[in-house]
């Protein structure tokens, strides 16, 4: 039994599509399965749930190489970062000086996340849906869409987002 299955068994009745749903992770057609896995372990991490984030990362172990691992965990530090900031900018208003001045904040994950850079966009894109930062969901999506991915591959990495997220406030 997986580690994915026993976070299932947990889940409570009012949640049992939920259960259903995990099965995203894997069942992704516009994803390969290293995005996949890297996008659940960044919003596992991102959502904050121990139990969740511990059950992802024993599953994707499986299927990730350790330099996919690291960065799933870097996209999820460096958005937990970028996306207060960020959201604080946005929130504030073009009219504010605030978006005009630096933002002074260490990022170069960014730059060489260790993995091809679709994927770590495709990372950072689905934690950033996760915290509700708009700005940070822009450029995230436009750069994936710089990089050749498509509309499915955005819309699947979101849905893993989702229900990586339900899973973790779901469970009890």
């Amino acid at each position: 039994m997986t580690a994915i299955d026993q976070l299932k068994e947990r889940l409570p009745d009012y949640a049992r599509d939920l259960r259903i749903n995990l099965g995203v992770i894997t069942s992704s057609t516009a994803l390969s399965p290293q995005q996949a896995w890297t996008i659940a372990l960044t919003c596992a991490i991102t959502s904050r749930n121990k139990d969740v984030a511990a059950a992802i990362e024993a599953d994707a172990s499986a299927q990730l190489s350790p330099e996919a691992l690291t960065a799933a965990k870097s996209a999820a530090a460096i958005m937990g970062m970028n996306n207060v900031y960020y959201r604080f900018v946005h929130f504030m208003g073009d009219a504010s000086e605030y978006g005009h001045m630096p933002a002074r904040l260490r990022m170069q994950v960014i730059g060489n996340p260790g993995i091809d850079k679709l994927d770590f966009e495709l990372a950072c894109l689905a934690a950033s849906a996760i915290t509700g930062c708009e700005m940070c969901v822009r450029s995230h999506e436009k750069a994936v869409r710089e990089r050749n991915g498509t509309k499915e591959m955005v819309q699947d990495a979101v849905r893993i987002a989702a229900v990586v997220n339900a899973v973790a406030v779901a469970l009890p």
